[in-house]
Parts: structure tokens; sequence; C-alpha cells
């Protein structure tokens, strides 16, 4: 380890998702691993941002985000939840959802508290926490059900906890928490005086179960930072537009982390962003019905092929078993996966502190039905010569 180095940063391994798209384009495999569409989103939108940057200017943009993106995402949050949001106090607009985490991780971290996280989880939410300084308690959900408890929660938070940090629709098991499972939180965090960081990327990509934002339940805006995203909204992903919306005195304090992580994001892209937001939301609603069909897709495709398929009730993603196939764990049966049958998954143990939960897969399913189709055949072809 360098002398000088962060060690929250230099112990950690290459990222399961750089190595297995690694070994995907090493072996021409069909790539379910890594979470983006395989097409761009709405042409108006990439006009309205390309026209803004011939128009310009191209200098830094508001630190919080152009007045006319701030206006729609306090509009957005309005109209489908109705959260009232000041659009100059209570919005900040930052670089894709990850930053926002940081910001948010950032603007509740003090010394010797606490942070709450749900496993399995977003990789980044643990280094980030405890780069800023926080101590991470998790809490564990177990398969198939992968359900959250009030004990659990009762159990983890104490006088100590800073922050509840919850991600629904979730990334990697396509939960979407339930109305009692978010009062399971609201009480904990309310018993604890608590702030809630609500990673809310997904929230138009909840196919059977309504999305229910943490911030609508009572007594819960106040202390809610609800994360949004529109590269998950408009498959615009590398665009990375994100943003943050809560009370003014905690995006006040986000928004000073914000300011000396990236400062401004590039104007172009925010008013393309804004046009999505006011002009194209028909978008993500036909998206939302594509991936439900990508999802019955590989879902029934997978159970035929043996696999101990979960429900996937939002996201991208779906988790599928394999026990009944394997002796091998989730590492191991991936890699060979790629190197054999030419498709590559991400191994669940990944998103999980301790790895124990080693018998899962990951896949994506936001990708065009015949890449899907595709992967079927191979795993099936594999599976038969096995």
């Amino acid at each position: 380890m360098p002398l000088s180095a962060n060690p929250v940063f230099a112990g950690l391994p290459t990222t399961i998702f750089t190595h297995m798209s690694a070994l995907a384009a090493a072996h021409g495999a069909v790539n379910l691993g890594q979470g983006f569409p395989d097409t761009d989103g709405p042409l108006a939108i990439r006009e309205a941002a390309a026209q803004a940057l011939l128009d310009g200017p191209n200098q830094y943009a508001p630190m919080r985000g152009l007045p006319s993106l701030r206006a729609a995402i306090a509009a957005h949050a309005a109209h489908h939840y109705g959260l009232v949001y000041d659009a100059e106090r209570e919005v900040v607009v930052t670089c894709g959802a990850t930053e926002a985490i940081v910001a948010a991780l950032f603007a509740v971290a003090r010394p010797g508290a606490e942070v709450v996280l749900i496993e399995p989880t977003y990789d980044s939410y643990r280094p980030i926490a405890e780069a800023a300084g926080l101590k991470v308690k998790s809490v564990v959900l177990s398969p198939p059900a992968w359900r959250l408890t009030a004990a659990a929660m009762q159990a983890a938070v104490t006088e100590r906890t800073a922050a509840i940090l919850i991600n629904s629709p979730q990334n990697p098991v396509g939960r979407v928490l339930s109305r009692e499972e978010l009062e399971a939180v609201a009480g904990a965090a309310q018993r604890a005086d608590a702030v809630v960081i609500c990673d809310e990327a997904y929230e138009h990509m909840a196919f059977d179960v309504p999305h229910i934002p943490l911030a609508t339940l009572p007594g819960m805006r106040e202390r809610t930072l609800r994360i949004g995203s529109a590269g998950k909204i408009f498959s615009l992903t590398g665009w990375k537009i994100g943003w943050l919306t809560g009370p003014a005195t905690l995006i006040e304090t986000c928004a000073k982390a914000h300011q000396f992580l990236t400062f401004a994001i590039p104007g172009a892209l925010q008013a393309g962003v804004a046009h999505g937001l006011t002009q194209e939301m028909d978008f993500p609603a036909g998206l939302r019905e594509r991936l439900r069909a990508n999802r019955d897709l590989l879902s029934a495709g997978l159970a035929r092929l043996g696999f101990e398929v979960l429900p996937s009730e939002g996201t991208y993603f779906l988790v599928a078993g394999i026990a009944g196939l394997t002796e091998e764990k989730d590492l191991a049966f991936c890699e060979r996966l790629v190197r054999e049958a030419g498709v590559a998954a991400i191994p669940l143990s990944a998103f999980f502190h301790d790895g124990q939960v080693d018998t899962w897969l990951r896949f994506v399913f936001c990708k065009e039905r015949p890449v899907l189709e595709e992967a079927l055949r191979r795993l099936e072809a594999w599976l038969s010569r096995r």
C-alpha cells in the first residue's frame, strides 16, 4: 500500500463489474452483467442538449443546477408523488446518482456517527460511507423473499445512527420496498432522530407493485434526502445527471459538499434533461413496459433451464439461484459461464460485505430482446453439453 493511500480505497479490489465485463469482452460473451441499456434514450432530449451546447454559454453552470432543471425536478416530484419542494432551496443537481450519494453521506457524517445499510447493497455505498468517517452497520436480507423487518431495523439503529441509506426499487435484487417495510425504516429513523437517504434511481421501473417514496410517509419529508437519476429515467446513463431533493437545511449542507466534489454539471446536458422531465415523460412509461416484457422473457427462459428465478419487482435486474445446477460458488460459476457458455452475469455475493450469500447470480434485462434470446440460446446449448 502506498504510504499516503487512503486505506478505504487502497484496499478495494477491482470492481466485480470491471472484472466480469473484461472477461466478457475477452471471450465474446453476451454481457448480462453490467446494467446499462444498449440503446440511447429519446432523440428529442439529445437534440435539446445539442442545441444548448451550440447556443451556449458553455461556461460553469450554476452550482446547484440550471434553474430550469431544478424547476423541472420539483415539478416531477409534485406531479408523481405530491411532494412539494422549493426549486431554489430544496433541489441540487449532481453528477449522477453516485455523486448525490457521496454528497448526502458527507452531509450527515460526524465524528462517531453510524450509517445503516441494507444488504445486498450497491457496491459504492460502504466505501463512500467509510471514507466519510462513518461507521457502517448492516441489516442483511435473506433470499428468497429479501424482506426488511421492523425488528431488524430496531436492532441496527441506535442513538449513534446519523443516517439510514435505502435503495428502492433495489439494485441488485429487484425488490420494491412495501409500505410496511418503509414504515419500519421511518419508525427507526424517527426514534433515532436520523436522516434517511433514499436512492430512488429506478423510481420509474416498478413493474408489479407501486414505488412509494419514503418522503411521502407521515413525518418523513423533513428527514429524507431523495436521490433521482436522469440516466436511468431516460436511458442516458453516460450523461451522469442526478439530483437530490429534501428539506432546505439538509440540501444546504449537501450543496456545500457538492461544490467541492464537482461544483457544476454540464449545462447543455442539464438543459436536455429539463426538456425530458417536462416534455418526454412518455418515454419512461414505455421503457417500463419494454423492461417488463424483457424480464418475463428472461425469467421464463432461465427457469426452463433449471435456474431458481426470484421475482423482480423493479429495476433492470433479476436474481437466479444456481444451487440446482452446480456445487460451485457464484463467482467461480460466473467465470466459467463466460468462458464456456459465452454469457456474463454478476455473482450476488459481491453485494454483501461478508460474501456469504454465494449461490445466486444477478442478470440484467435492459438489453434488446434479440440479445436476451441469444444469451438464453447459449446457456441452453452449454447446459445440454454438461
